[in-house]
């Protein structure tokens, strides 16, 4: 059986499907209605999986069950891959490097053989030398493979 969470998901990125490219608002306690869930875990999967990294913009208006907006970012690939390097900067985590690589797969910029490389590549087990300098190097690989990849996706 699917999480809460997962749940909540789909039901978000449905209504932004079905709203072909408005923006889609929410009330936060009426969301936690339907769910039968606390307005928290609306919070997480809007936090967690609703980021500006996973092309997302969230607006939220504080009072009367806690309006939010959600807006799917459109934008073309150069600004896209622009932001995807700002995000990135001089040190990522792990974590946040796979969602990165799973944005860019969702939005076909790659595919699931150069995910899973890249994937593997900014492992923690791939990167040889201090704890401290891991995140850095992480990003600087990410950033390198990532402008690799979406040239030589764009010459094709």
């Amino acid at each position: 059986m699917a999480k809460m969470s997962d749940l909540i998901e789909v039901f978000i990125k449905e209504l932004l499907e079905d709203s072909v490219g408005d923006p889609v608002e929410i009330q936060r306690n009426e969301l936690a209605g339907y769910f039968k869930c606390a307005p928290s875990q609306i919070n997480y999967v809007l936090t967690t999986r609703f980021s500006m990294e996973k092309g997302y913009l969230i607006e939220s208006q504080r009072g009367g069950g806690g309006s939010i907006k959600i807006i799917r970012l459109e934008m073309t690939r150069d600004n896209f891959i622009t932001n995807i390097l700002k995000e990135i900067g001089d040190s990522i985590t792990k974590l946040k490097a796979d969602q990165i690589t799973e944005l860019i797969y969702e939005r076909e910029m790659i595919t699931s053989r150069e995910a899973r490389l890249i994937k593997a590549a900014t492992a923690d087990r791939s990167i040889s030398g201090p704890v401290n300098l891991k995140n850095d190097i992480r990003a600087s690989l990410l950033k390198g493979m990532l402008l690799s990849v979406c040239e030589t996706s764009e010459s094709d």
